[in-house]
């Protein structure tokens, strides 16, 4: 995944979120919507949220260690799972609360026109930064579905952005429909339905979030495709007869540590198997630009049976 284009796509979303959030505020402040707090709140999460993407991209560039010899590539796992905390937390739970709250004790929109107004305006900003998402999302998805797209992606950004984009956009429509729904009926009961179903939605979102970047930061595979490449870029070296067995795992979203062991031919020079470990190594930062550190055994294959 371009890191630039994960990085255009946050910079698009904060930009509209921190505009919207001001804008819900004052809305809030105009009718007392408890739709338009939570909603306020849920833009403020997610400025939040992109900001620990950014700041988790810093981190991840930071040179290796000998605490951390294999980089700080995950950091950008870890504050992409700790963005699914926030929205849950902050995000989902101050919603739900509000919502059940509005509902048993539920009061009228003062000046809905304020609510209706900053709604429309917030609709087209997050559609602008959805639609940024998309784009920059179309040149790595591929054939894939939007769904395949989020479970296979390395880079946790653009997932994360399209997410909080499309929890959004449809966080504002439940948000419109309570309020329209209050003021029509004249039961602000509305309005915390409303506000329940845009923490519900939170809660949803926050928890595909999870489970997404908590495998991540676990430790993931290369896709099977890659894989393929590393297994033929190894056996059409002539030095390398077979994969015995391989093992990957991402150190980063653009950094692969890859581990073999290769069967050679029993009568190989010691001088002739580094040679041939040497020229698998280049064949296969060649055919991956990626594998970063890569461990070769070499071994002679033993059938069974």
């Amino acid at each position: 995944m371009s890191a630039g284009g994960g990085t255009k796509a946050i910079m698009a979303a904060l930009g509209a979120n921190l505009a919207i959030a001001v804008s819900k505020f004052v809305a809030f402040l105009f009718t007392g919507s408890s739709s338009m707090l939570a909603e306020s709140v849920h833009s403020v999460a997610d400025s939040g949220n992109q900001a620990l993407l950014l700041f988790g991209d810093r981190q991840s560039k930071k040179r290796a260690s000998r605490k951390h010899p294999f980089g700080y590539g995950r950091e950008r796992f870890f504050y992409a799972f700790v963005v699914s905390v926030v929205l849950f937390t902050i995000g989902a739970v101050f919603s739900i609360y509000e919502g059940i709250e509005k509902i048993a004790h539920p009061h009228d929109v003062e000046s809905p026109i304020w609510a209706f107004a900053v709604l429309v305006f917030a609709i087209v900003a997050e559609g602008f930064s959805f639609r940024t998402a998309i784009k920059e999302s179309n040149a790595l998805k591929g054939e894939h579905s939007w769904f395949s797209f989020i479970r296979r992606a390395k880079a946790p950004e653009l997932p994360v952005v399209l997410l909080e984009d499309f929890g959004a956009l449809l966080g504002l429509v439940f948000a419109l429909f309570g309020v329209a729904m209050a003021v029509v009926t004249g039961n602000g009961m509305w309005d915390g339905v409303g506000t329940l179903m845009i923490g519900l939605l939170l809660a949803v979102i926050a928890v595909i979030l999870a489970v997404e970047t908590k495998s991540l930061l676990i430790g993931e595979s290369a896709t099977p495709e890659v894989e393929d490449k590393i297994c033929e870029a190894l056996e059409n070296s002539p030095e390398v007869s077979k994969v015995i067995h391989l093992r990957t795992m991402h150190l980063g979203p653009e950094e692969l540590l890859v581990a073999a062991k290769i069967a050679v031919e029993h009568d190989d020079t010691a001088s002739e198997i580094a040679k041939g470990i040497d020229e698998a190594e280049r064949r296969i930062r060649e055919a991956v630009p990626m594998a970063r550190v890569i461990y070769l055994e070499p071994d002679l294959y033993r059938t069974t049976g």
